[in-house]
């Protein structure tokens, strides 16, 4: 029998700690959010549809994208036992500068219109947390404003900043900008080259979505209960474009008026005479493209992205297209990946089957539109305690010691191989 009695309040008030209220809104929203996923239910409510739909969509049916998050969800991983790591390295050194933990952030366009702080809020939390910052060539924040923001917002050494450039079809507009990034002291410069036309990017054209913004019936009725949106846009400096003169159109628009279809390996070579740094091809997705490219043309390494399944819909995923361009390239070529990474565990697995480095672009974006530079904070801090639970659990205490021995990736959509026993597209 259980002996009952009265209820001792002095006991009652030791057992239950009442916490107190937290009136920042901004605050309280993060605390609460726990995964990137929360960070995106948080920007969708905060946010307009069309910005919204921008970022979180991608091209036609947005098989590509589902695809890539599909196959970081459908990993195994192997933990060791009795292998303690009571601490864990994050830490890595990546195209010959270092980084805090194994990943950075991506280029996105049009940064500001999904929050006003933008690039700057994105650089800035970057150069705190010690991992480099990317620019895209469609940000909307100059490359001397994101470097300033950079240096002023790092705790020791100066942050790192890379940037992305697209080739033009009036080639001076891309031969400046690379001086500018070079002389601002960017260290990496990212050739992309898997947007010689627009995606069809179809929420974007079902929402009329447009640089700058315009307001329709539709667009008037989402703002009402978003109007700390709209007071942020209104009241702030005009949104602008590192290299567009030219702002009016919708985004696929103004991406094909920019974008050159004749874009070659000829444009590459002139790039890499004019650029002082580190150079990286992004958007391979073939295994022998990311071969070619080590051999013969004197880059220093690749980005494996379809862009985030923004551009061609089907195309590989690059998580799957990892394993076999590590092997075919060697260890001493750099690798890095994007596409898909919604965690941190995507991260550890991605570094387990080979890859240097990883980039986050939406992640990034959602915590940005959830709480501007805080916002990114947290997206920062939520990878890296995933990052480092993750390694915990699987007993290994530094990036080094990941290797494809941690990691199964299941199969789901199995390749069909072709006459000559090849597998089609590899």
């Amino acid at each position: 029998m259980v002996t009952r009695q009265l209820p001792n309040p002095a006991e009652i008030f030791e057992l239950m700690k009442f916490k107190a209220p937290e009136l920042d809104g901004t605050k309280r929203r993060l605390e609460g959010a726990l995964t990137i996923s929360d960070l995106r239910n948080i920007a969708k409510r905060r946010t307009p549809k069309a910005a919204f739909d921008y970022t979180d969509g991608a091209a036609e049916g947005e098989l590509s994208i589902a695809r890539a998050r599909q196959a970081f969800e459908d990993v195994e991983f192997h933990p060791g036992i009795l292998a303690p790591a009571p601490e864990v390295d994050t830490s890595t050194t990546i195209l010959g500068g270092p980084g805090a933990l194994p990943f950075g952030i991506a280029p996105t366009g049009f940064t500001r219109l999904m929050q006003t702080e933008g690039e700057e809020a994105g650089a800035a939390a970057a150069a705190a947390a010690g991992i480099p910052f990317t620019l895209s060539t469609l940000g909307t924040t100059s490359i001397e404003d994101v470097r300033r923001t950079t240096v002023e917002g790092s705790t020791g050494e100066p942050g790192r900043d890379w940037f992305q450039l697209y080739v033009m079809r009036d080639r001076d507009i891309s031969y400046g900008l690379t001086k500018r990034a070079a002389e601002a002291g960017f260290d990496t410069l990212m050739f992309t080259v898997d947007t010689p036309v627009a995606g069809a990017r179809l929420r974007d054209k079902r929402n009329g979505f447009s640089i700058p913004p315009q307001l329709t019936l539709g667009t008037i009725i989402n703002a009402i209960p978003r109007p700390w949106w709209w007071i942020d846009f209104l009241t702030t400096p005009k949104l602008e474009f590192a290299s567009l003169s030219t702002t009016g159109g919708t985004v696929g628009e103004l991406l094909d008026a920019a974008m050159d279809p004749t874009i070659s390996y000829d444009d590459l070579a002139v790039i890499r005479d004019r650029w002082p740094g580190k150079l990286v091809v992004k958007g391979v997705q073939t295994v022998d493209d990311a071969v070619r490219l080590k051999d013969t043309h004197g880059v220093d390494g690749v980005v494996l992205s379809n862009h985030g399944g923004r551009q061609l819909d089907r195309a590989p995923i690059p998580f799957h297209l990892l394993p076999q361009v590590r092997q075919a390239v060697g260890d001493d070529f750099t690798v890095m990946i994007d596409t898909g990474i919604m965690n941190g565990a995507d991260i550890v697995a991605a570094i387990a089957l080979g890859a240097d480095f990883t980039l986050i672009g939406r992640a990034y974006l959602y915590g940005l539109m959830a709480g501007g530079r805080r916002g990114v904070d947290r997206t920062i801090a939520i990878l890296r305690t995933e990052i480092e639970r993750t390694m915990r659990l699987l007993g290994v205490s530094s990036l080094a010691e990941l290797e494809p021995r941690h990691v199964t990736q299941l199969a789901r959509l199995v390749p069909l191989a072709g006459p000559t026993g090849v597998v089609a597209g590899r």
